[in-house]
């Protein structure tokens, strides 16, 4: 089988600048080729990588992209002429993968291949739009109710399927071992909960909080998805109030500097708010595979893989009690002791059924049912 993949223009691949779902299918593509599969990758040429090249079985080539801008319809302006320069180096192929917003519009049928559409985001109207597409593949369930609401008619189209893990499940380092430490990495954003997360840790009184330390990873710029200079500030004014409680580092996008990031702590706190952006949760998932115990707001995709009082923890994101709620779950953490052992172990056990093997296979026969 040959198979395209087309990424959008703003982030790269490999994944320099973050982005769950440009790790996702440079994994998968990885993958796909592994198991005998011609590989062509398109994403944003930057960063100094070059206009093609082979990483491992798979062809890379690279176009000119931009920077992404918090205005959405600019944002949308901003990848027709990507779009363009993406056409001149696609190729045959049997399937044709892509999240790129215009390419269901702007590119034919089946010329390039089938078009394998991943919705990565909730959609807001669009899919109606997109009669070119052979499949509308969404990463969790929440997502594909609200796409098939726009397609009703065209529901058998709708294929569900996880984002992998980017590496297989490694030795997890004992609950004892790690240092107290709550961890939260992801896009330092208002819609991710960041600012709730660090007032509901400090009005624990001090006798509760102990030695434990928060700490905030993550890309604030907003072409890289964050909140800005403006929302950074925020949060590092509160944190200043409390330095030996709180931190906030600089942005990791390497997988193995992740990896360290994730053993050195006990509990990954992902309180989103996004209740119509937040589809899967990849960093949530990869923090459980090194033996995090999750922390999650009450969103429809984290319930994929995060079980209440079994692997990890979840809180209402009820908006008057919000803090208070936050707060609660992060007292019964902290109270936990030996338990976070076992719901460590859960948290391991269940990251490793989406690890990249079996999710690529499962992506492999999705891709034949289409073409068959």
């Amino acid at each position: 089988m040959k198979i395209t993949i087309l990424q959008g223009a703003f982030l790269p691949v490999p994944a320099l600048r973050g982005g769950a779902i440009e790790k996702a299918w440079e994994a998968l593509g990885q993958a796909f080729a592994e198991q005998g599969h011609e590989v062509n990758h398109i994403s944003r040429m930057c960063d100094g990588l070059p206009a093609r090249e082979k990483i491992g079985k798979v062809t890379h080539y690279r176009v000119k992209g931009a920077n992404a801008v918090s205005n959405p319809w600019m944002l949308k302006l901003l990848e027709i002429p990507y779009l363009i320069r993406a056409k001149r180096v696609l190729s045959e192929a049997d399937v044709l993968v892509t999240h790129a917003f215009w390419a269901p519009l702007l590119l034919p049928r089946t010329r390039f291949g089938k078009l394998y559409l991943h919705v990565g985001r909730f959609p807001k109207g669009q899919m109606k739009l997109y009669q070119k597409a052979s499949r509308f593949q969404v990463p969790s369930a929440s997502v594909a109710e609200a796409v098939i609401r726009e397609i009703p008619d065209r529901r058998k189209l709708v294929s569900t399927l996880p984002y992998p893990l980017g590496w297989n499940v490694p030795q997890s380092t004992p609950m004892d071992e790690r240092p107290k430490c709550l961890l939260y990495a992801g896009r330092l954003h208002s819609e991710k909960g960041i600012l709730e997360l660090i007032q509901a840790f400090v009005g624990l009184a001090q006798q509760e909080r102990k030695d434990w330390v928060l700490k905030i990873m993550g890309p604030w710029r907003e072409d890289q998805g964050g909140g800005g200079q403006q929302y950074l500030s925020e949060l590092q004014n509160l944190a200043n109030e409390y330095k030996a409680s709180v931190q906030i580092l600089d942005p990791e996008f390497s997988s193995s500097q992740l990896m360290e990031h994730y053993q050195q702590a006990r509990v990954f706190v992902y309180p989103s708010l996004a209740t119509k952006g937040e589809t899967f949760g990849l960093s949530v998932l990869e923090a459980m595979s090194c033996g995090c115990v999750p922390l999650v707001s009450d969103l429809g995709c984290f319930r994929e893989f995060v079980v209440h009082g079994k692997n990890g923890f979840v809180f209402d994101i009820d908006s008057i009690q919000l803090v208070d709620n936050l707060r609660a779950e992060l007292r019964k953490i902290l109270d936990s002791g030996n338990d976070l052992d076992a719901f460590s172990k859960e948290a391991s056990k269940l990251a490793k059924t989406f690890e990249i093997k079996k999710v690529a296979t499962s992506y492999l026969e999705d891709f034949s049912k289409m073409l068959s």
